[in-house]
């Protein structure tokens, strides 16, 4: 298994501090799977990644022979489908429906308020705040009472779909606390959803590919000024939002 990647030539192109690429590399470690990883420099895309996604050109990018997959949801299944082994999605059809529409409200709604705090001030980003507030009880919700109530992860007792896509971006609440100076989570408010991010932390397989947080918050902060410094210049700072959290973000299945 571990030799199949290579032998079917398996290339990720991605982003260093993408939460998006961190999803792709967790599936492919999970399934044993290696591949060749090729970073990208977001603000000065090379030509073979906008070959391989001519569409939305962003990363992540998976090759696999001279197939070109992208969308880091979508390419989470195909990696599921064609490497059946540990599977990540459950076999039950409406659970594999729930993990697919949490997967969509990650990104569709706690992905995008995340990114308003990050890239925001005053007002605009204490709305923000409790949005992403109101978004996370929905999650807590699901945990306490929901389908995945009692599981040590939302795949059960492994590491499954949904916790890839909500665990690999999760990290960054803590940095947006300390760079934009908010309070996103507390663990009164969400001991369920906190006793998972701090389980899903521990596993040896995450700790491989998230960055040291010493790096995220000098990226983070230095990204942050940036945005702010646009926004007061009346310039548009939702082009430089992906350089934060990944270039998958914005796009939709």
């Amino acid at each position: 298994m571990a030799s199949d990647g290579l032998l079917n030539g398996l290339k990720l192109y991605g982003s260093w501090a993408s939460p998006y690429t961190h999803r792709v590399q967790l599936a492919l470690k999970l399934k044993g799977l290696e591949f060749e990883y090729i970073e990208e420099d977001l603000t000065n895309k090379s030509t073979s990644l906008l070959l391989h996604n001519p569409i939305y050109k962003k990363v992540p990018v998976l090759l696999h022979g001279d197939h070109s997959i992208v969308e880091s949801v979508i390419i989470l299944q195909y990696i599921d489908e064609t490497w059946t082994d540990n599977s990540l999605l459950p076999s039950d059809p409406y659970e594999r429906a729930l993990v697919r529409f949490w997967c969509y409200f990650i990104d569709d709604k706690l992905g995008t308020t995340l990114g308003t705090v990050f890239k925001s001030a005053g007002e605009e980003q204490k709305k923000a705040v409790s949005e992403v507030h109101e978004n996370l009880k929905l999650v807590e919700g699901e945990l306490q009472e929901g389908v995945f109530k009692g599981r040590r992860f939302f795949g059960g007792e492994k590491i499954g779909l949904l916790d890839i896509v909500l665990g690999c971006g999760s990290y960054w609440l803590s940095v947006f606390e300390k760079v934009a100076d908010v309070k996103l989570i507390d663990s009164e408010m969400f001991p369920l959803f906190c006793s998972w991010l701090k389980d899903f932390e521990e596993q040896p397989e995450v700790k491989e590919i998230i960055p040291a947080i010493d790096k995220l918050l000098e990226y983070a902060h230095g990204v942050r000024q940036l945005m702010l410094s646009l926004s007061s210049t009346a310039g548009d700072p939702t082009t430089t939002t992906t350089t934060i959290t990944g270039d998958d973000q914005g796009s939709k299945d």
